[in-house]
């Protein structure tokens, strides 16, 4: 689960803080209003988005622990933090931020989920959250998260877990082709066997669910317009490449499409997913 550019991380944040669920996000912090500290691992973290977008409606003093499999990801996402808080020290290893009213500790390590996952969800977090990370992981992975997560009573809080809605205005004729292949290929071996893709949230519902755990899931599509240039290209050149891999549709139609989504608007959809125990 690497590979992701910090070019393209910092490109999709506004778009992925708008699209964050706000009825699910203020259920999670309602769970823990009482509390006056929380401890946080945060999986797949990449640059530390998913903090930024986490942290206002959780406890004052918060301990974050990221966990990613690229050390490159764990160095920008400790400049980045550093550089969106209001003040920031180094602590040994750790990083101390002051941001509004909150003090957040973190930590950074580097960790191969495929073989150490009950290790991290052993070090005994309040919360476990993940952003855009679940769909890159297979079904049996996320049964065996899902069963790790349940035996020691721990609550997922994961969002922006792509469901496989796309809708691009203008329409085009080759969008439902390039959808097909795009989700041929997003079931492809991410590092964690054939990827869930689309069904992702789905599995993780029903294995919880099947567990008697609490879920919520609400809606948290991308709104991509006009205001969103940039992201719009990129994401239509990263369909367009994993398409390409595929081979289910031809390089012509590929750049036909690619040139008609110069300028246009997409809807992606997401689904956001809050699970704890009863």
């Amino acid at each position: 689960m690497s590979g992701f550019s910090p070019d393209w991380l910092a490109l999709r944040e506004p778009a992925d803080h708008a699209a964050r669920n706000p009825q699910v996000l203020a259920a999670v912090g309602s769970t823990f209003a009482g509390r006056q500290s929380l401890g946080v691992i945060d999986l797949g973290s990449g640059a530390g988005s998913n903090l930024r977008g986490s942290y206002s409606v959780l406890p004052a003093r918060q301990h974050w622990t990221l966990v990613d499999a690229d050390s490159r990801l764990l160095s920008v996402a400790r400049r980045k933090l550093a550089e969106w808080a209001d003040e920031a020290q180094e602590q040994g290893e750790e990083l101390v931020l002051r941001k509004d009213d909150k003090t957040l500790t973190v930590d950074f390590r580097q960790v191969d989920l495929t073989k150490d996952l009950e290790w991290v969800l052993g070090w005994q977090p309040d919360l476990i959250t993940a952003a855009a990370l679940f769909d890159l992981a297979s079904v049996r992975w996320l049964e065996r998260f899902v069963a790790s997560l349940v035996s020691m009573r721990l609550p997922l809080y994961t969002v922006l877990t792509y469901d496989g809605r796309e809708s691009w205005e203008p329409p085009h004729a080759e969008d439902q082709r390039m959808l097909a292949a795009f989700h041929h290929h997003q079931r492809s071996d991410k590092g964690f066997g054939p990827a869930a893709g689309p069904e992702a949230t789905e599995a993780l519902a029903q294995a919880f669910r099947k567990a008697g755990t609490a879920v919520t899931v609400g809606e948290s599509p991308w709104l991509l317009g006009a205001d969103h240039p940039d992201l719009v290209r990129e994401l239509a050149a990263g369909i367009a490449a994993a398409v390409a891999e595929t081979g289910h549709v031809s390089p012509e139609a590929i750049a036909s499409w690619l040139e008609a989504k110069r300028g246009a608007s997409v809807t992606i959809g997401h689904q956001d997913l809050w699970a704890r125990p009863v």
